[in-house]
């Protein structure tokens, strides 16, 4: 479970198309400040400091890591809360189904999969999706706390958030604008009609705003097909 976790991790940093805030997600997850990041590293304070404003550029496979090991080892020291959280077996409430993918999906061929309506049509980017998560819309907003939130985003930021419950779709929308992580693409499951606010927030992130009108299950379906496409 550990070593597929710090692979995880490592291969999140390696492909992530902005690896300095990958490695601010990874380092505020684990709840570690930049100076008992680089103290545990062994490097200067300014070291990761750099890397997350991109100062420095993509950090190489040994300072990966390094880095790695050094939150791996943190949390450890304290008991092992996110190494427990990020278990196969821990799941939050309002997370309905969740998975990564092998490789990427393109988000024309994702929305296409989905049946969806792409709200922001100038929003097709070259860009992929590695995985989704389905989120009980009214559930996120009743139970998560800042912390919580980086869980829906597994371990690859690259997916689309596909939200349940859904009635205009101002709150998730918000609540994406609000953090500092941004998703791939963002889907509504039949909402009963979406704000404009919501798809103006959407724009302003420079994601695709999906609306969809297949159920849960029928979304697991085609995500399980995308999967063994690729």
């Amino acid at each position: 479970m550990v070593d597929e976790f710090k692979q995880k991790i490592a291969g999140e940093i390696a492909v992530s198309p902005d690896p300095g805030k990958t490695i601010r997600k990874w380092r505020e997850e684990f709840g570690l400040s930049q100076h008992q990041l680089a103290d545990a590293m062994g490097v200067s304070h300014s070291v990761v400091s750099d890397y997350e404003s991109g100062r420095r550029k993509s950090p190489g496979v040994n300072v990966v890591k390094k880095m790695v090991d050094a939150f791996i080892e943190l949390d450890t020291q304290n008991g092992s809360p996110v190494i427990s959280r990020y278990n196969p077996n821990y799941k939050l409430d309002c997370i309905i189904a969740m998975d990564e993918f092998p490789g990427g999906v393109d988000v024309a061929a994702f929305i296409s999969a989905i049946s969806g309506k792409n709200l922001n049509p100038d929003r097709v980017l070259s860009k992929s999706i590695f995985g989704y998560t389905i989120v009980d819309s009214v559930k996120a907003i009743l139970s998560l706390g800042s912390d919580d939130y980086l869980k829906i985003y597994g371990w690859n930021t690259e997916r689309a958030l596909i939200f349940t419950n859904v009635h205009f779709g101002r709150s998730p929308m918000i609540a994406v604008r609000a953090h500092p992580l941004t998703p791939g693409m963002v889907v509504y499951v039949r909402p009963e009609k979406t704000d404009p606010l919501a798809v103006k927030l959407a724009r302003l992130e420079g994601i695709p705003l999906v609306t969809t009108d297949l159920d849960v299950d029928g979304i697991v379906s085609r995500m399980d097909s995308l999967k063994e496409g690729i």
